[in-house]
């Protein structure tokens, strides 16, 4: 009789990192255990990232998982009925609607896996990252590895000169930087620019 009655508990889990960490992978990887636990699943990303596929969400290592391209956090709430799990890739590109979607989604008991950048290519703070951080049960911060010296990476060094803040690209486009291969790159492109 009580389990009848026992409201499931919800919770947020942040998976976040630089470009080339693992994100969508371990955010793949969690969701597909879920399935396998036959706990109802729904995936979603911002409908604006179709670098590899248009409905799946894909790893870089092309692991992939069938999803739901939204444009809105709204769509989110739409389009996850009777679930236990709901997964969202590339949630810095949503805007800060995203968190209390996350938080509703929470309160109503389902376990929402949210996956994303937290620093921008300049190394700032990326969109609702950080406020989803903050109001998460469980945060996991994954680590590239820095192409240029091998030490752990944890910025997204873009390569392109466009000064727009979303540019979609892979290794084309950006490369994992540790701290110190950042800053110093930072500093050659300032340099640059000054001469």
């Amino acid at each position: 009789m009580f389990l009848e009655n026992a409201k499931k508990a919800g919770a947020i889990e942040v998976i976040c990192g630089s470009m080339f960490s693992g994100k969508t992978e371990e955010l793949i990887r969690r969701l597909k255990r879920a399935k396998f636990a036959h706990q109802r699943v729904e995936i979603f990303k911002p409908q604006i990232d179709i670098r590899y596929s248009e409905e799946e969400v894909v790893s870089h290592d092309a692991n992939t998982i069938l999803s739901t391209p939204v444009e809105s956090p709204e769509s989110i709430l739409l389009l996850s009925g009777d679930v236990d799990v709901v997964g969202i890739d590339e949630a810095q590109f949503f805007d800060e609607r995203i968190v209390e979607v996350c938080q509703h989604l929470a309160d109503q008991g389902i376990r929402v896996i949210v996956a994303g950048l937290d620093m921008d290519y300049m190394g700032k703070p990326f969109g609702p990252m950080p406020a989803l951080m903050a109001v998460a049960e469980y945060v996991t911060k994954v680590h590239a590895i820095c192409v240029r010296c091998g030490d752990p990476a944890q910025h997204s060094h873009r390569l392109s000169t466009s000064n727009e803040l979303v540019v979609l690209g892979e290794k084309d486009i950006y490369e994992p930087l540790c701290r110190h291969c950042f800053n110093k790159a930072r500093a050659e492109e300032e340099n640059k620019n000054t001469l």
